[in-house]
């Protein structure tokens, strides 16, 4: 830790002395704390361009009143215990830790039931490392420099390659935006086709986490209600006619889970081919379903250039990526370019060179394939479970596909509920919040990815059998 140093030659003290008395400073405010290894004498020298005898005058005098102690070739630190006969130095004291806020993400292990991850104990890292050293052996100049701020050419011909194959996507890789999560999809957006106070249709109840991003660009959201064939398009169109923007979940809906019908996809495309209105599609898990074949994207039948699609990797494969994609119309595809390059939307480059050759060489779909049939598996561990251990106190809306479950709660508030279950170190999020207006049905979300045995389910569903 290098102490910073402004050379005040006007001062009447030398410039040992104000070198001695910053340290001392340092040392009071807890900059420098016990056994913190100082700079080496030459280092620190070079650094304020003093010469060697005034740094090492300083530190002399700082070691014989007991501040610092010297250990040969090992350096020199503060020491463990100050003397206390020295001039009298503040209490030092540890900065205090705000518990005010607590974030989405934090760093921390996930809980049991927490949703959004997808099996990180399931996922390959031997190989992931292996396909990243590759990567940084054979990297050149471009892993230097700042990366292309549309995402790194080869990933984005992969994801277009994949999309054609797999969710019917026909698109051009100059389409294709690579974002660090759909949040930063969510930014790319607002910044390139809305204006503050558009309206925008969002499902109800919805993703929170998009609701936020919405509200914070300035939109005006319409809740439009969900039901047993997804978004209602005709009370969409009954409340907001004429708004700028849909924000859907067609295959998956976050968070109940049921898909868009074919009829209601037709009017949502008719309504936003009309009104010459954006549909941003949210594909964020739809690669999962358990039962029947994997539907079409929303996008796969958009001939107007009307749907902005979003896909992600972080639940496919680990959030700690934090990368996403978003495919454009031909039309907007210089538009978005001009706008992130402004938002120097970059993204690391060897993270995106190894999803690319992840792709490429088919670990990809292989990866898919093995964790449809480990979720399938822990999903019907978490409902045996939940029947065996609650019965009817709970009433699980069986869905096709996704990554976690939606529980009916018979009685009780679904957010205290929540709260306690944290407290015993299991994420359940309250269904009731996800909703914008009032009354909203009161419920469980529960992500079953990382259940990784029937006895971990059976411990879970006890826990929550003793809350209730």
């Amino acid at each position: 830790m290098i102490v910073p140093f402004k050379l005040e030659r006007e001062l009447p003290a030398p410039i040992y002395r104000q070198l001695y008395q910053r340290f001392r400073d340092a040392i009071a405010q807890g900059r420098l704390r016990p056994g913190a290894r100082v700079p080496a004498v030459r280092a620190l020298a070079a650094e304020l361009n003093l010469a060697r005898g005034t740094v090492d005058a300083a530190y002399q005098l700082l070691i014989g009143e007991g501040y610092l102690i010297a250990r040969g070739a090992a350096g020199t630190f503060v020491t463990a215990q100050l003397l206390s006969d020295c001039t009298p130095l503040p209490q030092l004291r540890a900065p205090i830790a705000s518990t005010m806020y607590h974030a989405c993400h934090c760093g921390t292990p996930p809980l049991a039931l927490q949703i959004g991850l997808p099996a990180l104990d399931a996922f390959p890292r031997k190989l992931w490392t292996r396909l990243a050293g590759r990567e940084l052996r054979q990297a050149g100049v471009e892993g230097l420099i700042y990366p292309d701020s549309r995402g790194y050419a080869p990933l984005r011909t992969a994801i277009a390659a994949y999309l054609g194959i797999s969710r019917g996507i026909s698109c051009h890789p100059d389409q294709v935006f690579v974002c660090a999560g759909y949040r930063a999809c969510l930014d790319l957006i607002s910044h390139t086709l809305m204006r503050r106070g558009d309206t925008c249709w969002l499902e109800e109840p919805g993703f929170f986490m998009a609701r936020n991003a919405l509200m914070e660009a300035g939109a005006q959201l319409i809740p439009v209600p969900v039901d047993d064939q997804g978004l209602d398009v005709e009370q969409g169109i009954a409340r907001a006619p004429q708004a700028s923007f849909a924000v859907v979940t067609p295959t998956h809906q976050s968070p109940l889970g049921v898909s868009l019908s074919l009829p209601r996809r037709l009017a949502l495309l008719d309504w936003a081919n009309r009104q010459g209105s954006w549909i941003i599609e949210d594909d964020y898990d739809s690669e999962y379903r358990y039962q029947g074949k994997p539907l079409p994207a929303l996008k796969s039948l958009d001939q107007q250039g009307r749907v902005l699609y979003a896909g992600t990797f972080s639940k496919v494969l680990f959030p700690g990526l934090r990368l996403a994609y978003l495919v454009v119309p031909a039309e907007q595809s210089q538009t978005f370019a001009r706008q992130a390059d402004r938002l120097h939307n970059h993204c690391p480059h060897l993270l995106q060179a190894t999803i690319a050759t992840f792709l490429d060489e088919g670990h990809f779909a292989r990866h898919l394939k093995k964790m449809r049939s480990l979720y399938a598996q822990r999903r019907q561990w978490l409902i045996d479970a939940l029947h065996q251990r609650l019965g009817d106190r709970l009433h699980i809306d069986l869905q096709a596909g996704g990554m976690h479950l939606v529980a009916a709660l018979g009685e009780g508030d679904d957010v205290e509920f929540a709260r306690r279950a944290r407290a015993v170190g299991i994420a359940v999020e309250p269904l009731s919040t996800w909703y914008v207006q009032a009354n909203p049905r009161q419920g469980l979300v529960l992500g079953f990815t990382n259940i990784a045995s029937a006895g971990q389910a059976s411990t879970v569903a006890l826990q929550l059998a003793q809350l209730l």
